[in-house]
């Protein structure tokens, strides 16, 4: 099954200021899901951002947040964001059959949302390069995980293109220039 715009949403996890120095390559991390949080924006698929413990480990990475609009943002102590109730009645309440998901740390928050959303009955894709953990170990442990229990493993260029589905549109024209 292929991602669809219309039926998507968009989560970051995590992606905080005094976490993300930690873990691997976050630059390209923080790229990527920059560029998911612009497609998102732009076809109309929703976004819902966790930060975990913010007191502890800061607010969204202003490159992120940046991009982000008031209520997007969720304050969570839970790891899964599904445990968090607010978080997960905010998600509920989006109504899509889909989540891709990006974020910190792989083998952690992202792995127990993503596991929680899987359970749950949502189609869920982890984008891999727009995802990381402290050691690249780690990360390649949480990718197969979740392989396992049934997410897609795919890329930010994966779901740009499958979120816009075809050449030739204003949107693909427009956003296009953000894979290079």
């Amino acid at each position: 099954m292929l991602m669809s715009a219309p039926a998507s949403c968009l989560l970051v996890v995590d992606i905080q200021e005094r976490l993300a120095p930690k873990v691997k390559a976050p630059h390209a991390v923080i790229e990527n899901a920059a560029v998911l949080l612009k497609v998102a924006r732009r076809l109309d698929v929703p976004v819902l951002v966790s930060e975990q413990y913010p007191r502890g480990l800061g607010a969204t990475v202003p490159e992120l947040a940046a991009l982000l609009v008031d209520g997007e943002t969720i304050e969570k102590l839970h790891f899964s964001c599904i445990a968090e109730q607010g978080f997960a009645d905010r998600f509920r309440g989006l109504g899509r059959p889909q989540a891709v998901v990006a974020g910190m740390e792989a083998h952690v928050c992202v792995l127990q949302t993503a596991d929680d959303l899987l359970a749950g009955g949502t189609e869920t894709f982890v984008v891999q390069d727009a995802t990381s953990s402290r050691t690249e170990c780690d990360h390649a442990a949480a990718m197969a995980r979740l392989r396992e229990a049934g997410a897609r493993i795919v890329t930010t260029e994966m779901v740009v293109f499958e979120w816009l589905a075809k050449a030739g549109t204003p949107a693909f024209k427009e956003l296009s220039p953000l894979i290079k």
